[in-house]
């Protein structure tokens, strides 16, 4: 079957769609775009996190059928500005993950950044005052890491939320 589908912002088609195919799939063997991960295969850890229609799922419990006609934002969809993939400036949650030392050995990395825009998204771009470490614990349960006692990526969702709403110590506004 035929999928077409809006990613990051691209109109796309994927021919010889198996109809039991994922979306993950799709993404990554189909379309050329590996950040999403493999991992679980069963919705359990995150690290396939992706928007789909302004909705985080993981990719690997959607159906590529489910997704005709809609709009998908992955990993790669965060970058900011013109240009493809690595040619793009990070966005304030990426940035953040790169100067918190949030990132080990990538593997959980892009559901946890997709994760962490859509909370901030939800919190901060909406006017609230950055989200509260439980709420930060609760948007990121689904999101499996092995290689963190986690520290370092709740530092990175409080150094985002603070250059979001122009707070960051640092004063960047990356």
């Amino acid at each position: 079957m035929r999928v077409n589908i809006n990613v990051n912002g691209q109109d796309v088609t994927a021919d010889d769609v198996w109809p039991g195919e994922s979306l993950l799939y799709v993404l990554r063997e189909r379309l050329g775009l590996p950040g999403s991960k493999n991992a679980c295969e069963q919705g359990e850890c995150g690290s396939c996190t992706v928007y789909l229609d302004d909705v985080t799922v993981c990719s690997c419990m959607v159906a590529a059928g489910q997704a005709e006609g809609r709009e998908v934002r992955t990993v790669e969809g965060l970058a900011e500005g013109p240009g493809k993939g690595g040619d793009r400036p990070l966005n304030t949650v990426q940035q953040a993950f790169l100067d918190a030392g949030a990132v080990q050995c990538g593997f959980c990395t892009p559901g946890l950044l997709v994760q962490t825009d859509d909370l901030l998204n939800r919190t901060v771009d909406a006017g609230r005052p950055a989200p509260t470490d439980p709420e930060i614990r609760e948007a990121l349960a689904g999101n499996l890491c092995r290689c963190t006692g986690y520290e370092k990526i709740l530092d990175a969702v409080r150094l985002a939320a603070a250059r979001r709403t122009d707070t960051d110590p640092a004063g960047s506004t990356a």
